[in-house]
């Protein structure tokens, strides 16, 4: 027996993600109404329409977002994206920087690593991009030496939204460890033991798109 724990923010029309980004418009492109006319008695269907960018919801970032020679959203390897055991690191209510001294010890190889920093909270108000939680150059480091397989976090940038820089999107991504932002219910995820799932659609010339992140724990 597994159990499904949901790690995604829904999209809904008109929210804001990252702060100053639009925010998506969903729409109907055909309507029920308009399919029963054309249809058998009894049959209609709907057909929708969303317009976002890229960065919208819980998304996941390819290396090619920050690297041009990198791979985009239809070069990543699917053993990089699912089934991955995961480790989560628990530092809720952690103020800004995530120290080094917060990485467990033992394997992380092959690993989603997700950080669970409680930031969630504060999901589509004025709060949630001011003074939020990243992790810094030096676990960047840790993190590619280790050659783990994706890093995730439930906060606004896993950079600091104040250096330019942006050494972890340019670290990790260089090293061609995929990200993935707006993580949400991280807490309810054990230290070890789940297995983590994080899938775009297979877009040629994208480097970022919404995903369905979720864990699978063994009851």
């Amino acid at each position: 027996m597994t159990r499904l724990i949901d790690c995604s923010h829904e999209v809904v029309d008109g929210m804001t993600t990252y702060p100053g980004l639009p925010p998506p418009t969903i729409t109907t492109h055909l309507g029920r109404e308009d399919t029963a006319a054309r249809m058998a008695p009894g049959v209609s269907f709907q057909i929708g329409r969303i317009d976002m960018v890229a960065n919208t919801g819980t998304y996941i970032d390819s290396p090619w977002h920050f690297h041009e020679d990198g791979a985009d959203l239809a070069d990543l390897l699917l053993p990089r994206l699912a089934d991955l055991p995961a480790v989560v690191v628990h530092v809720p209510g952690i103020d800004g920087k995530i120290g080094l001294d917060r990485l467990p010890e033992g394997m992380l190889e092959g690993h989603a690593v997700l950080f669970h920093t409680g930031w969630d909270r504060n999901w589509r108000t004025d709060a949630y991009g001011v003074g939020a939680p990243f992790i810094p150059r030096e676990v960047v480091e840790a993190l590619v030496a280790h050659r783990v397989a994706l890093v995730g976090i439930d906060s606004v940038n896993i950079d600091s939204i104040t250096d330019l820089t942006r050494p972890a999107h340019s670290g990790l991504l260089g090293a061609g460890i995929t990200i993935v932002e707006h993580l949400t219910n991280l807490g309810d995820l054990p230290e070890r033991g789940a297995q983590f799932f994080a899938v775009p659609p297979k877009v040629r010339g994208f480097g970022t798109f919404p995903v369905r992140a979720f864990a699978m724990i063994a009851s």
